[in-house]
């Protein structure tokens, strides 16, 4: 008889597959409902009917929505994404080439913003009703109030108009040194970590401060251990679960702000290859784009909840 652990694990693994199941059918639904025509936009207005008609054929355009769907169900899981419609190159090779992009800046991003935030979130639970918990209460709520776009937006007039020190655009083949690393990404990676921080720590705070409240907490304050004791050797590992959730909704939040910024910096990352497919409505690549964003959520989502099955004997013994 298989452990209780793994059933939950394949029950987890099979419900984000039956997600992305989904995903994939409501994705190849909606890219079908953009305005337009994929084969005219990607001829011109001056290509023929014939041309276009031709072009709609090679794209498996006039067949049947369900049998297209199915076809494409069936390339994806074998690796094969189809081919684009704006530069006729396969789906696969231009998100490989983009992708180590957006990885790198999700990367540097979580590197800086997962410490910060969840210093701020233990300490503001730590002190929670001081001077220091309101000070990082007010920060918190308002930089989660201020969208990304007007972050990243003064950013830029701040450090690259003003000041000079920052350039405006993030062109990695201007890069020869590791200082022009740093001043290539400082802005977007600053941009996505003001509001993950602000979210990851608010919630770090409400994770920290429900182990504050229970019993062994108290015992162990009455036994005469120190907050930061306290704090270090009961609560943390007990609020292991709970952070870790914590931390995979906020970076999940760099799949929807990556896009702003990516375009916004004119990062060459997947995002703002997302956003030219869109534009030029290319549906094959628009669809592989989506299905790897919603593939990496889904894998976020199923860390933490291994993490909080390993952290959790409860939901061990299930």
């Amino acid at each position: 008889m298989k452990h209780p652990a793994y059933r939950l694990v394949a029950s987890r693994l099979g419900l984000a597959l039956l997600t992305l199941l989904i995903v994939s059918a409501i994705v190849f639904a909606m890219t079908g409902l953009l305005p337009g025509d994929a084969a005219q936009q990607a001829l011109g207005q001056a290509a023929t009917p014939e041309a276009v008609a031709a072009l709609r054929h090679q794209f498996g355009l006039d067949q049947p929505a369900i049998q297209r769907y199915f076809e494409w169900l069936f390339h994806i899981v074998r690796g094969d994404f189809g081919m684009s419609m704006s530069n006729s190159l396969p789906v696969s090779d231009l998100i490989k080439t983009r992708l180590p992009n957006s990885l790198m800046l999700a990367g540097l991003t979580t590197i800086v913003a997962v410490p910060v935030a969840l210093a701020i979130g233990i300490l503001s639970a730590m002190y929670r009703g001081s001077w220091l918990d309101r000070v990082l209460n007010i920060l918190t709520l308002s930089t989660v109030a201020v969208p990304e776009f007007l972050v990243a937006t003064v950013a830029v007039l701040i450090f690259a108009v003003k000041l000079h020190l920052l350039p405006a655009l993030s062109y990695l083949s201007s890069v020869s040194s590791f200082s022009d690393l740093l001043r290539i990404y400082a802005m977007p990676v600053m941009t996505l970590c003001c509001v993950l921080i602000a979210q990851m720590a608010r919630m770090t705070r409400a994770a920290v401060l429900d182990q504050l409240s229970s019993g062994y907490v108290e015992m162990a304050c009455l036994k005469g251990a120190s907050q930061v004791r306290v704090v270090l050797r009961h609560v943390l590992p007990n609020a292991i679960g709970p952070i870790a959730n914590a931390v995979a909704l906020s970076l999940s939040y760099l799949f929807g702000g990556v896009v702003i910024v990516e375009s916004i910096f004119n990062y060459p990352g997947l995002a703002s290859l997302m956003v030219d497919a869109v534009t030029n409505r290319d549906m094959p690549l628009v669809q592989g784009c989506v299905m790897v964003f919603c593939a990496a959520y889904l894998a976020l989502v199923l860390m933490a909840d291994l993490c909080q099955i390993v952290s959790n004997p409860r939901l061990r013994q299930r």
